[in-house]
């Protein structure tokens, strides 16, 4: 039986190669985007052309509501999550003393929300199969922090505590939990 994967912020950058290669590989993906809706027609095309197959799917992860729908979509579809990359991400560059409230509130739950939330929703699924990969794409900027993108390092930082603490609760139902730090 075929895996099935679901990756946010698939539309561009790492996301995007992550889906490609995931797809490459026969693994049912669902890619999700949230505002990059040409791009992500581009990579289903880019795909079709090598006859594969990939699901694109509109989501803010950083939303409960919409996160719940993407999941939804997937195991109405494909009954199951084999594997899920928490890939979304975004970041402002500036100095810390003109991030904004707002600036918290968006990066936080772009980067570390959607993680747990997502994260969330995909383990019943997985416990119930006694099977499952969650792979959380954080930064360097998480253990070294850094200047000018102190929420973003941050959100990176709280996302690799995540994945620790995760890891070790849903290893005994054969689910493995890791993170990687591209910097």
């Amino acid at each position: 039986m075929q895996k099935v994967a679901i990756v946010t912020g698939a539309s561009r950058g790492i996301g995007r190669e992550i889906a490609k290669t995931l797809a490459r590989k026969g693994i049912k993906v669902v890619a999700n985007y949230c505002k990059s809706e040409q791009e992500s027609i581009k990579l289903k095309e880019e795909l079709q052309k090598e006859n594969i197959e990939i699901d694109i799917k509109k989501a803010d992860v950083s939303k409960r509501k919409e996160i719940k729908e993407l999941v939804s979509y997937t195991l109405e579809k494909y009954k199951k999550v084999d594997i899920l990359v928490n890939n979304a991400g975004i970041s402002e560059y500036k100095l810390f003393t003109d991030e904004t409230d707002e600036d918290w509130e968006k990066i936080i739950n772009t980067n570390l929300y959607s993680a747990f939330a997502m994260s969330q929703e995909v383990i019943p699924n997985m416990v119930h199969n006694k099977n499952g990969c969650i792979i959380n794409i954080s930064s360097a900027w998480g253990v070294v922090g850094g200047a000018l993108e102190v929420i973003y390092s941050v959100s990176k930082a709280g996302m690799d505590g995540l994945t620790k603490a995760l890891a070790k609760e849903l290893g005994p139902s054969n689910i493995r939990v890791n993170s990687i730090a591209p910097g």
